[in-house]
């Protein structure tokens, strides 16, 4: 019978070299050699030994003839074969050692299903086992290489492990240590998230109402899928347009504005030819049309409360106003309020607009000059604007433009009838004389001096002082203005004081932060309105600051920031009226400094503002002509006769005025014709050159009766 090698002692061989083993319990053939004579004898003295004491062997002899049997298994030479014969170290001779031998093993498996020791002990021994395999294994190599090659490649081995750990485990601590204030960021919001989720009450009722009952979340989220910069037009326009294409979209409008988003062509028109005594107070107007309508895009109903918009069951729009964002983190995707708040947002628009900016002469002067200043922009200013106009006697408007020139006709209606001084001085030789041809801007000019304005061209401010109870102006052509008040009407300047802290590109020629095609900063910023610097495609980089574009933007904007990816190739428009009679709409360029081409007819009844009102149902024009594009533009000789220029000092009454660049149209003004922006758009776009504009301005058909 064979027995187990291990319980009988016979030397397992290494299974990496061939061997020939004859073991048993039986007689094993001893090998022939030099040496191999006196080691065979021993396995019979030891065996001899165990019969003499009655079968029981000792721990110390079993011990021995185990340590022993390796080194007899060493010194056997090979055969002529090449392989290894190993020599049996034990072996059990009679039936009683067979026995002996089997009930060793068996007790040693019953050993090892016993509970494992604990502490040093268990160490020691798992130590022991783990070393014992490794020594016999060492001891067999030992036979066939020397010591000193086997122990400098373990130790080579030892040392490449070693620095590979090592070098793993400074690539770790390096990586750990970049991203520490990043994950520490990230861990601190989604820790937030969680216990306001806690937080919020398991009532019932307020959760079939779609929100959480008072006073369980804070009146100010923490985090907001889309955070709008801004709280104006082109804020509004991207609410609606990302809740048009995401009906369950969450959206938190931050306005410094203490006011709900509002329309600002207004303040400057309609609102100054109101009758309502109480027009500052309910802010509603009559438009040109007849029809009354309020400042203000939507109603307070319109919006969610602030506190409420993580919690509502199908999203909307909340308005935190009075709160201005100071600082933009745009790795961490979060924002910093003036008070300290801080919140999270997925998407950010900056739609911060404009201020509105002052002259140097003005900033000079002492806080007296500044207290009698107004910088027209705000709800606050035309209310501060219309009680000042009637409590003093004169009111200067210094600036020539759109603003300024609306603002001269809407007090010089007032003028005739409460006897205020209307006074408004400009550098230029005109009215708007940046916009319109000189013929055109002089027109202008008598036509607002005819509504009560003594306009004084040519004037620019040296310097402000206090002399008694008004303000003196003086002008760098000696000339003096005495006055009670003065309302600065000179552009505006972008608000791009975020650009500093979010690391974000502001452009040097025109201002305002610079966007690509999308209208983005970043791959999860958007800008639009008055701070957008956009690359047009057919007219080059550009920053516009009117209505139109602020409308048009945002609606882009707030589509992009759901996934549309649409660039911007709109053509915005603008439109400016001097009273219900006179109003121009224009698109494109439009310098005075460009070469020009007019072409003007007669005026009848319906080429007004207040006309073009009742059409299109709107006296805010652009919100009926946004998009709107001719589909096509085709120009063609007509037998018709021409439409006659005015000659200078005649009405004129319509007429369309082309901009030209290198022979080709780039900017349209339409003076008292309404309704023809899509046709305009057209011939701006299409950008070619034309031999007669006359035909071309028959597309607008201003010959018509």
């Amino acid at each position: 019978m064979q027995c187990v090698g291990e319980q009988c002692g016979v030397e397992v061989p290494d299974v990496r070299r061939p061997v020939s083993v004859e073991d048993g319990c039986g007689e094993q053939e001893a090998a022939t050699g030099p040496g191999a004579g006196g080691a065979a004898g021993r396995p019979r003295e030891a065996a001899a030994a165990r019969a003499q004491h009655g079968g029981a062997t000792s721990e110390t002899a079993a011990q021995r003839d185990h340590a022993e049997g390796p080194a007899e298994a060493r010194r056997l030479p090979p055969i002529a074969s090449g392989r290894w014969r190993t020599r049996a170290v034990g072996r059990c001779e009679a039936t009683g050692d067979m026995f002996r031998c089997g009930a060793g093993g068996l007790a040693r498996a019953l050993r090892s299903l016993s509970p494992a020791p604990r502490g040093r002990a268990a160490a020691g021994k798992l130590l022991q086992r783990w070393s014992a395999p490794v020594e016999r294994q060492r001891s067999t190599r030992g036979a066939g290489s020397s010591a000193p090659e086997g122990s400098a490649t373990s130790s080579g081995f030892a040392l490449i492990v070693g620095l590979s750990t090592l070098g793993a485990g400074a690539y770790v601590y390096k990586t750990l240590q970049e991203n520490k204030e990043r994950f520490t960021s990230r861990v601190t919001t989604i820790t937030t998230r969680s216990r306001e989720k806690e937080s919020s009450p398991p009532d019932t009722d307020a959760a079939a109402q779609g929100r959480a009952a008072p006073g369980a979340q804070p009146e100010v989220p923490s985090h907001v899928p889309f955070l709008l910069i801004g709280g104006g037009t082109a804020a509004f326009a991207a609410a609606r347009s990302i809740r048009a294409r995401d009906p369950g979209a969450r959206v938190l409008i931050v306005s410094e504005d203490p006011a709900l988003p509002y329309m600002r062509p207004p303040l400057s028109k309609e609102l100054w030819f109101s009758d309502d005594p109480n027009v500052t107070e309910t802010l509603r107007f009559r438009q040109w049309n007849g029809k009354e309508r309020s400042i203000y895009f939507q109603p307070p109903s319109f919006y969610v409360p602030v506190r409420d918009l993580p919690y509502v069951e199908n999203g909307g729009v909340a308005v935190l106003c009075g709160k201005k964002v100071v600082h933009m983190d745009v790795r961490g995707n979060t924002v910093k309020l003036s008070d300290g708040t801080q919140i999270s947002y997925d998407k950010c628009l900056i739609a911060t607009g404009g201020s509105p900016r002052n002259l140097p002469a003005i900033e000079r002067a002492g806080k007296d000059v500044q207290q009698r200043l107004t910088l027209f922009r705000k709800i606050e200013d035309y209310k501060k604007l219309e009680k000042i106009s009637r409590e003093v006697k004169s009111i200067t408007i210094v600036g020539g433009g759109f603003l300024g020139s609306e603002l001269a006709c809407a007090l010089g209606r007032r003028a005739r009838s409460r006897g205020l001084e209307v006074i408004q001085l400009f550098p230029e030789n005109g009215n708007m004389g940046k916009v319109l041809p000189e013929y055109l801007s002089n027109w202008t000019t008598e036509k607002v001096r005819r509504e009560g304005v003594n306009v004084m061209p040519n004037a620019v401010v040296k310097s402000v002082s206090v002399s008694g109870k008004r303000l003196v102006i003086k002008l760098k052509d000696g000339r003096k203005v005495e006055t009670d008040h003065i309302v600065a009407a000179v552009g505006l300047e972008p608000n791009v004081e975020l650009a500093k802290s979010a690391g974000l590109e502001v452009d040097s020629d025109f201002g305002g932060f610079r966007v690509n095609a999308e209208l983005q900063a970043r791959s999860n910023i958007w800008v639009a309105g008055d701070a957008a610097c956009f690359y047009d495609i057919k007219l080059g980089r550009r920053r516009v600051e009117h209505h139109d574009h602020a409308v048009v933007s945002g609606r882009l904007a707030g589509e992009n920031m759901t996934g549309a990816a649409k660039p911007y190739w709109h053509q915005s428009m603008f439109w400016s009226d001097l009273g219900p009679n006179v109003g121009y709409e224009a698109i494109g360029l439009v310098d005075s400094s460009l070469p020009t081409v007019g072409v003007f007819a007669k005026a009848t009844a319906k080429d007004t503002p207040k006309s073009a009102t009742e059409q299109s149902g709107t006296g805010i024009r652009s919100e009926s002509e946004t998009e709107a594009e001719a589909s096509e533009v085709h120009v063609s000789p007509s037998s018709s006769p021409a439409p006659q220029v005015p000659k200078q000092g005649e009405d004129y009454g319509k007429g369309v005025i082309f901009y030209l660049r290198d022979k080709v149209v780039v900017g349209i003004v339409l003076w008292n014709i309404f309704n023809r922006m899509p046709i305009a758009r057209k011939i701006i776009k299409d950008g070619e050159e034309h031999d007669d504009l006359n035909e071309v301005a028959k597309l607008f058909n201003i010959h018509e009766d």
